[in-house]
């Protein structure tokens, strides 16, 4: 959520004028690494977010409305769009846009336990919603792109990072084998702290769909559980934070057997991914000439840390 297109107050409020809407005040959001964010402000005090795609067609950016709408009847904290003429997704400065409501609330930093198992608690929900929704996605990030994302990214690696690379993948080929009992359905693939808001402990908004991804449930949960049960800057897992995590997380769906034997391998594939797709977006942004204080660029050496850590625990 990064400020990759720089908007004018006049140009939003053009804007929104078809919306109904009545912007006073345009704020950029800092966070996140995909699309342009700000927050709107109307005169009448409500709060908006304004979304820009971009690196999305109107369809990509629109696919996933069914789910928000989906979620919500499930009594999840999702923003569903605004319409306008009848549609979700408009134009603005040639991309697709879309208006949703503020969720209001903070991101847990740290989390608490609590936290940890509400979190858990809705991403169950989601799961289990979500096991046989009918859709299709026109961009797909399953285990097969990410492959393809480590074959490109290999050659930029030095001679150690080519070897943790493979010492994972390995692993994960060996042991997804041996235990392949491991459901799939649409999965957030981004659930992070700072793509949810809280007050207190609280669970008041889950944000970023724009990553669902039709994938292994244990994907999500490790990508989750690694992110809420950790304190960084130390990567270690906190084991009372992660044991609450599924706790939880099994009085909704439980895992089974294969998932827990293949776990330990997934929290260490999570943050694999995540340091893959941060160097990713690294070279994007300097190839593009993406700088200054509007775009967030987190940090790869993180989630290497992070994978480093998780392979302690896993064996083949």
């Amino acid at each position: 959520m990064s400020v990759y297109t720089t908007l004018s107050l006049q140009e939003v409020q053009a804007f929104a004028v078809p919306y109904g809407l009545e912007v006073v005040e345009l704020n950029p959001i800092q966070g996140g690494i995909q699309n342009t964010n700000y927050f709107l402000i109307c005169l009448d005090g409500s709060q908006f977010v304004l979304t820009l795609f971009e690196n999305m067609d109107a369809e990509s950016a629109g696919e996933i409305i069914p789910i928000l709408e989906c979620l919500g009847e499930q009594g999840l904290p999702v923003p569903v769009p605004l319409m306008c003429h009848g549609q979700y997704i408009q134009t603005l400065k040639d991309k697709p846009a879309q208006i949703a409501p503020r969720m209001l609330g903070k991101h847990p930093m740290p989390a608490s336990l609590a936290q940890a198992e509400a979190i858990a608690i809705a991403q169950a929900k989601m799961h289990v919603a979500l096991q046989n929704f009918p859709l299709e996605r026109s961009s797909v990030r399953d285990h097969e792109y990410w492959y393809q994302v480590a074959r490109q990214m290999r050659p930029t690696l030095d001679m150690a990072d080519q070897i943790l690379l493979n010492n994972l993948f390995g692993l994960y080929e060996a042991l997804t084998a041996m235990y392949p009992d491991r459901p799939k359905g649409f999965i957030h693939s981004d659930l992070f702290r700072d793509n949810t808001l809280f007050e207190g402990d609280q669970l008041n908004g889950i944000l970023d769909f724009y990553e669902l991804n039709h994938d292994e449930f244990l994907f999500d949960i490790a990508i989750t559980l690694n992110d809420f049960c950790t304190e960084y800057p130390d990567v270690t897992l906190n084991e009372d934070k992660a044991i609450a995590f599924l706790n939880a997380y099994e009085t909704v769906r439980p895992l089974t057997p294969d998932e827990k034997a293949c776990l330990e391998l997934y929290l260490a594939m999570a943050a694999g991914r995540f340091w893959l797709m941060r160097l990713q977006v690294a070279q994007m942004n300097a190839a593009e000439g993406r700088t200054g204080d509007d775009i967030l660029q987190k940090n790869p050496a993180e989630m290497r840390n992070m994978l480093i850590e998780r392979l302690k625990f896993v064996t083949a």
